[in-house]
């Protein structure tokens, strides 16, 4: 049973994934802080740095966004000259940039900003400029990426790009040529925003977190939408009414039973607490510690009470591999983005090592967020890193308690 759980109180979303009853994912969002990524703005470039080949622009936030050279060049690499030009060749301090927000402002700092454009929509992501068609890594069959490929040739006209995303496998041509044409209209409408605006100015709003969840997590696979607002409720089923007529059934209003909240009904408060604490008990009797930075997310995996067999190898094995698997839902759960450095327990078999990788691996392949598994540092740490664009939902949740 996979289950989406959204969670209203008054100006925050609270989403939550369920797997078998178990948090796989978890979203949080309010509306007075929401994230800027996806925006589009019309804004001035307010200074230009050549040693760090970057330049600064106003897009009328407060503090102004960074703009990386690479993040101004052909995005298609065989597009690029062979010879990077210099930052002052493409920027000046004064001039108008349309830009696109890639990274939320972090601890102080800027957004992040590209010329990079991209409108997701249910199927596909439209690129404006890109010129080459991709398609998501985790459609799997060769057979079915070679048909999403030729589609996307098919439906993209002139320089545009597209990637197809893991929602389009099996999609027939017509749906994924609507996506499309209704993203072509959008991108469109803000050229003709672009041209009449006086930076900086917005353009693009990207969707709130009700939409991006809907259209980014929920699918096929998902047997139940449950959402505590009836406000809210309208919104989602028509969300999913647009997407599928056969998805009508799935979405329900959530009425309180006894009183009790919608995430205290599905045992999701309890596991958000878990999920969050500093010490997190595993099944087997061990634990982990976790310890979060701006940059650097350190876990430590212990034994704790568990003794497993007469063999020590296999005891720590298993913690391991247990380890494995939970550190994976909770880089989900959590959210973490940067560097992620696990200190498992020593393990002196080189298959024990191998086989603890290949779980955690799998556990990457399963995230909707760009997850890579470094391997093993020479100290016998696991390096992994993980793309972090918006502020997650530790720092929403750590703020409320601040404000109670």
């Amino acid at each position: 049973m996979k289950q989406m759980l959204m969670h209203v109180e008054g100006d925050t979303l609270q989403t939550a994934v369920l797997e078998n009853g178990l948090l796989t994912e978890f979203f949080m969002e309010r509306s007075g802080g929401a994230s800027l990524v996806g925006n589009i703005y019309k804004g001035k470039v307010v200074n230009v740095l050549p040693g760090m080949d970057a330049a600064f622009v106003d897009i009328g936030i407060g503090k102004n966004a960074f703009l990386y050279i690479d993040d101004m060049l052909h995005p298609h690499a065989d597009k690029q000259p062979k010879n990077k030009p210099s930052i002052r060749e493409l920027a000046q301090p004064g001039q108008d940039l349309i830009v696109q927000v890639v990274k939320d402002p972090l601890s102080g700092k800027g957004a992040r900003v590209t010329t990079h454009f991209n409108l997701p929509g249910r199927w596909l992501v439209y690129l404006p400029f890109a010129d080459y068609v991709g398609v998501s890594k985790k459609v799997a069959s060769e057979a079915e990426r070679e048909r999403l490929r030729l589609a996307g040739e098919r439906i993209r006209q002139g320089e545009e790009g597209i990637i197809m995303r893991t929602a389009a496998e099996g999609e027939e041509l017509e749906s994924l040529q609507a996506d499309v044409s209704k993203l072509r209209e959008r991108w469109r409408t803000i050229g003709e925003k672009a041209a009449g605006a006086v930076a900086p100015a917005m353009l693009h709003c990207e969707e709130g977190l009700l939409h991006r969840v809907i259209r980014d997590t929920f699918s096929s696979d998902m047997d139940e939408l449950w959402i505590d607002h009836s406000v809210r409720f309208g919104e989602a089923a028509e969300l999913l009414r647009d997407i599928s007529s056969s998805f009508d059934d799935r979405v329900k209003l959530y009425r309180g039973g006894g009183g009790r909240g919608i995430f205290q009904e599905f045992r999701v408060s309890e596991q958000i607490e878990a999920a969050f604490s500093k010490r997190i008990p595993m099944q087997s009797g061990g634990y982990l510690i976790w310890e979060e930075t701006e940059a650097l997310t350190v876990v430590d995996v212990n034994t704790g009470k568990f003794t497993g067999s007469d063999n020590l190898e296999d005891t720590v094995f298993r913690t391991n591999l247990e380890a494995a698997a939970l550190i994976g839902r909770l880089l989900r759960v959590r959210d973490v983005g940067g560097i992620v450095i696990v200190d498992f327990i020593d393990m002196e078999r080189e298959e024990s090592r191998s086989k603890v990788l290949a779980r955690m691996a799998e556990e990457a392949r399963r995230d909707g967020t760009k997850t890579s598994i470094v391997g093993w540092t020479r100290l016998g740490l696991m390096e992994i890193t993980r793309k972090k664009a918006r502020v997650n939902a530790g720092h929403h949740l750590a703020q409320r308690v601040s404000e109670k």
